[in-house]
């Protein structure tokens, strides 16, 4: 979904990784939860920390902040898993994205938010939705189908049952 294609009121998930934040669309989040044991899988990339129980479904959980290059998520007393759907071609995959902090859910109108910035034809920028404003704040509206490529989601297919 594109900017032009926001053009409604929406409510968005805000979250910290770092001092950025960020958000999602309400839609895609299926549930917050605080940092729970992460079963770490032996060979498998640094940003898919492991695997969590949740109602007995094994739920893979990654590390936003290594999908965005910043440092490994360390445990504190606001890091928390955000448990989301994302699509791969048909299907749906549920995972949880390890976050430092859930701010709040806001809704923002369509004029509140702007296209992506144009970095460059080699920085990819097709994870950002857009960026909205909240009083002299940005907030990047993420698209969570394309935070993660392709090859990574198939990983996942793999560990997800």
């Amino acid at each position: 979904m594109s900017v032009q294609a926001i053009a409604e009121v929406r409510p968005y998930l805000t979250f910290k990784l770092g001092a950025e934040v960020f958000a999602l669309d309400v839609a895609a989040v299926r549930e917050v939860l605080d940092f729970t044991l992460i079963t770490k899988i032996p060979r498998t990339p640094d940003f898919l920390r492991g695997v969590i129980n949740l109602r007995g479904s094994v739920v893979p959980v990654l590390d936003l902040r290594l999908a965005f290059n910043l440092s490994m998520t360390e445990k504190t007393v606001n890091t928390c898993i955000i448990v989301v759907e994302v699509a791969l071609g048909e299907e749906r995959l549920v995972i949880g994205a390890l976050a430092d902090s859930v701010e709040e859910v806001v809704e923002m109108e369509p004029d509140q938010i702007q296209p992506p910035p144009s970095l460059g034809a080699s920085i990819n920028t097709d994870f950002i939705r857009g960026m909205g404003r909240r009083d002299s704040e940005f907030i990047m509206i993420l698209d969570i189908d394309r935070v993660f490529s392709g090859t990574e989601l198939e990983l996942l297919k793999r560990v997800h049952p």
